[in-house]
């Protein structure tokens, strides 16, 4: 579980987050919604630590967040950006593999098994040599998933992970989501998408100026 208490984080003067209080259940789908500047993706920095808050506290499991934490807690919490993130020198296989070897020093040949395996859990076993220059947008945000999922994360955090794409794009991560969701894994996801949010999710928070305006079932708080 991933517990948020009167979290604020300023910048310049100015309150992005204020007072935050939130919590975030294991093995279900959390999706964070809200207009442009609201505060989301900085709310979800915050959780592995990526942005430094002013004041409350994040508690990951049962570490709370903070300097001396923070390797441990980002072993545990993967993150997806929105603009991919991948090594453009590295192939599909090798962006996968580089977390595992280096971060969690598998040999190489079980960091090698275990992105073949991810890659094929994401639909492109077929692309593990391409270069991300040789990749679609959709295909290149789905090597990010899997790369994340490579260090068996107990979380996962994806911000905006379908914005960048079009629509067919879109269907093709939205159906990853979809099935790691069936398999119970933990995620919060920075979305305006909707469709992820009826679709995918247990549970919705609408931030507004900085706040929880809203919680509860996506149907109710989409509605």
């Amino acid at each position: 579980m991933i517990a948020i208490e009167n979290l604020t984080k300023r910048f310049e003067g100015r309150t992005v987050l204020d007072r935050v209080s939130v919590k975030f259940q294991r093995g279900k789908v959390s999706a964070i919604v809200g207009a442009s500047g609201c505060g989301k993706s900085t709310l979800l920095r915050c959780i592995n630590g990526l942005e430094r808050f002013d004041e409350g506290r994040i508690v990951v499991g049962e570490l709370e967040v903070g300097p001396a934490t923070l390797q441990r807690i980002r072993l545990d919490v993967g993150m997806v950006f929105q603009q991919y993130g991948l090594f453009s020198h590295m192939s599909a296989l090798a962006n996968v593999m580089e977390a595992p070897l280096h971060v969690r020093h598998l040999s190489k040949s079980a960091a090698r098994e275990r992105a073949v395996a991810l890659l094929e859990k994401v639909g492109l076993s077929h692309r593990r040599e391409a270069f991300p220059r040789e990749l679609s947008g959709g295909e290149q945000q789905r090597v990010a998933i899997a790369r994340a999922l490579a260090m068996e994360p107990k979380a996962l955090l994806l911000d905006e992970p379908t914005a960048a794409l079009d629509p067919e794009r879109k269907a093709e991560v939205v159906k990853v989501l979809e099935s790691l969701a069936k398999e119970g894994t933990t995620m919060v996801i920075v979305t305006h998408e909707p469709s992820v949010v009826r679709g995918i999710a247990d549970h919705a928070v609408v931030l507004k100026s900085g706040r929880v305006a809203a919680e509860g079932a996506p149907a109710e708080v989409l509605r």
